[in-house]
């Protein structure tokens, strides 16, 4: 649903041959494109080279009725995600949506009650969860690599406004404008928050599981949307806190070739420090305590399907996992829900 850029990096994704990452039991189908104009759908499906026994619409609701879909990916604009989510959960379709999953929590709530009610699988798609650098960095912080962990800092930013009052941008573009739910946090800001939940939260026993208590700031740009943000996550029984920032007026990387190390999780015997960008890292590096600056790094390339053009950009991991939940019942992935 939806033929823009994310929509087109995920679909040549599950166009790869999953023998090139190593998966055997899962295998994924494009069976329908949708855009509010089929002549979209048309051009989307001869970009990703799908070959022309993919259904095209020029309706989303034309989308909802195909019997032969499955399961939907939302890939509209934010301010969009409840109502089309909700228009493929009505017509019975299991949905994938992508982050951010709504703009309220008011949305959240309906979208996962009706899901429910529905027995229908729903998720947001945030793929950096389910990557394997993503995995291996949970399971060394579980086996206690480096110690008991005390701090995660994240930060994901990009310069798209000028710092002497002018702008990279147009108003009207969707990071900038309101109506479609722009700014950091929803477009960048979330994965950062990613990288805090998903070791501070998730990584909790369920027996001890503990929510924070959050602490934000912000500053607004002109048209409204929110710039930068900064927000504190303080879970106070497992003393740990994490740190989470984003911008549109700075970078994390001071400059383009620099490899910065947005994320840092800090532990009693070390820590661990992940490339940027926060949303696809290529590598980390663990750095253990004491004199001997013992420092390793290592690497976690996404893998390329040569009989694809190259494509792999690493939303397949995702998709694979969805296709599991769907096929043994479950209403949503378990390991980060």
């Amino acid at each position: 649903m939806s033929t823009g850029a994310v929509a087109e990096a995920f679909s040549r994704d599950l166009l790869t041959n999953p023998k090139t990452r190593d998966v055997y039991d899962v295998n994924h189908r494009i069976a329908a494109i949708a855009s509010r104009r089929v002549e979209n759908a048309d051009a989307f499906r001869s970009r990703i080279d799908a070959g022309y026994d993919i259904a095209t619409y020029g309706s989303y609701s034309e989308l909802v009725a195909d019997p032969e879909v499955d399961i939907i990916y939302v890939a509209t604009p934010h301010s969009h995600h409840f109502q089309n989510a909700m228009l493929a959960l009505s017509a019975g379709k299991h949905v994938l949506c992508e982050k951010a999953f709504t703009v309220t929590l008011k949305q959240t709530r309906r979208l996962v009650e009706f899901a429910r009610e529905k027995n229908l699988f729903l998720m947001e798609a945030v793929w950096t969860r389910f990557m394997p650098l993503s995995k291996k960095i949970r399971d060394l912080v579980s086996q206690g690599e480096i110690g008991t962990i005390s701090r995660v800092t994240a930060d994901l930013s990009f310069v798209k406004v000028s710092n002497d009052g002018g702008q990279s941008l147009e108003d009207s573009h969707r990071l900038l404008n309101p109506e479609l739910a722009g700014g950091t946090l929803l477009n960048y800001g979330l994965y950062s928050l990613t990288w805090v939940f998903q070791i501070l939260f998730h990584l909790q026993s369920d027996e001890k599981k503990e929510r924070p208590t959050v602490v934000s700031a912000m500053d607004k740009y002109p048209t409204g949307v929110d710039e930068s943000v900064a927000i504190i996550c303080h879970f106070p029984r497992h003393r740990t806190m994490g740190v989470a920032t984003s911008s549109l007026r700075l970078a994390t990387n001071a400059r383009e070739a620099d490899n910065a190390h947005g994320i840092r999780i800090q532990g009693s015997n070390g820590e661990i420090q992940v490339a940027h960008p926060a949303y696809r890292p290529a590598n980390f590096r663990i750095i253990r305590s004491g004199s001997g600056q013992d420092i390793q790094t290592i690497d976690c390339p996404v893998p390329k399907d040569d009989g694809r053009d190259g494509c792999g950009q690493g939303f397949f991991w995702e998709a694979d996992e969805v296709a599991r939940c769907i096929r043994d019942g479950l209403s949503a992935a378990k390991k980060l829900i």
